[in-house]
């Protein structure tokens, strides 16, 4: 089993920044990709990042791309998003995720086992 617990969310206001963390417990095997999703109101949950834990390559979608960084503290079983240049489409739920071996960093959400409860990040114009 995986836990994961997101922290960092808040209210900003557009132009402004962020950083998203999300602590991990549970069997490393079962982490062997990690990223964050988000789900706004009404609208179908988007894969934001994500990356192969231990410095693998990363994953971004076209909203994020030059605005978002994924990383992680792999010894210490910490995933981060700095969020950059926040706009008011990106306010959402923002869920941690993680999947085992045979994972891909872009997977669908179907695909991924472990969730997080989620933070809520709210950007106003």
């Amino acid at each position: 089993q995986v836990q994961l617990v997101e922290s960092g969310g808040g209210s900003v206001q557009a132009g402004g920044s962020l950083r998203l963390s999300c602590a991990a417990s549970g069997y490393a095997y079962s982490r062997y990709c990690m990223g964050w999703f988000r789900q706004a109101p009404g609208k179908e949950r988007e894969g934001v990042a994500g990356i192969y834990t231990g410095g693998g390559s990363t994953y971004y979608s076209d909203s994020v791309k030059g605005r978002f960084t994924i990383s992680e503290d792999y010894d210490n079983n910490m995933l981060y998003l700095q969020m950059n240049g926040l706009k008011p489409e990106d306010t959402a739920m923002y869920y941690c995720v993680a999947d085992g071996v045979g994972c891909k960093p872009g997977q669908n959400h179907e695909d991924w086992h472990y969730w997080g409860q989620g933070t809520e990040v709210t950007v106003s114009s």
